[in-house]
């Protein structure tokens, strides 16, 4: 089933199978697919299938137990990575760039790291190459997240304090208006599903293995993931760049749309291997 986009009429929706997704631009185009943040779903990346989609096949997805997509049995990175596959195949696509924030930043790089042969350029922003590597306590971490959960307090309710305590200073309108109503779209329980499989996350002794040209992308004013963490994976992947942006807190893709859409941009279109190749969709 597909229906029109939701908010600002940007794109369709694609609901009904296991994986929902919204798509913007033309299908002859490159193909691009964007993974939301713990906080996200598709459409926080409305300013990306807005600003991109002249350019770019631009696919956002919902995690699977979140937004519209069906849940995992257990939600794993290996299985996320999986699920993005499964995805492709349904679309008829053989590889894309992917572009990931915070813990989709994360899942790209295990879809890198598992399934190499479908992944052509990464853009990873605001994120880790594992959790914890300020010394944050996973138990805790956790705990600060599941809580609220357990007390019935709900994703929705949740949003306004967390995303005001990770963007920065100048962060408000429209954009941020968009990003509750992205957040408000999480059911609790693929809330915690996430809370749970995030703090997994550790590819640091593995960084070297992937192959792809990466774009490391973080804001100057990032606490949740900062400069170290984006330094470190520029450093650690072999065939990757940093670039830094200015006045963005952990949201870059929201906080700073312009400036992250340039730089995205700017960087598939130079990588190699615009034309990739396609297979037949099974949906």
């Amino acid at each position: 089933m597909e229906r029109r986009g939701e908010s600002a009429g940007i794109g369709v929706d694609h609901i009904g199978g296991p994986i929902a997704w919204r798509e913007a631009g033309d299908r002859s185009k490159s193909p691009v697919l964007f993974l939301h943040g713990l906080g996200g779903s598709r459409l926080a990346w409305e300013p990306q299938l807005e600003g991109l989609s002249h350019r770019f096949r631009c696919i956002a997805w919902d995690l699977p137990g979140y937004g519209a997509s069906e849940p995992l049995p257990h939600l794993t990175f290996p299985a996320i990575a999986d699920a993005v596959v499964r995805l492709l195949d349904t679309l008829g696509l053989d590889r894309v760039d992917l572009v990931g924030l915070s813990f989709g930043g994360q899942q790209v790089q295990h879809v890198a790291l598992a399934h190499p042969d479908r992944v052509r350029g990464l853009v990873l922003s605001d994120t880790s190459a594992s959790f914890g590597a300020d010394g944050t306590d996973a138990d805790a971490w956790m705990r600060l997240r599941l809580d609220p959960l357990d007390a019935g307090v709900t994703p929705a309710e949740m949003a306004a304090p967390v995303l005001d305590s990770i963007t920065g200073p100048r962060f408000g309108g429209h954009e941020r208006d968009r990003l509750l109503h992205a957040f408000a779209q999480i059911p609790s329980d693929g809330l915690r599903a996430a809370v749970t499989c995030l703090p997994t996350h550790d590819v640091v002794a593995r960084l070297g293995d992937i192959g792809a040209p990466t774009l490391v992308i973080v804001g100057d004013l990032d606490d949740e993931t900062p400069m170290s963490y984006a330094e470190a994976l520029a450093s650690g992947i072999p065939d990757a760049r940093l670039a830094i942006v200015e006045g963005a807190g952990h949201l870059t893709p929201t906080e700073a749309p312009n400036d992250f859409n340039t730089l995205v941009e700017q960087f598939l279109t130079t990588i190699s291997g615009r034309a990739g190749t396609s297979r037949a969709p099974t949906r």
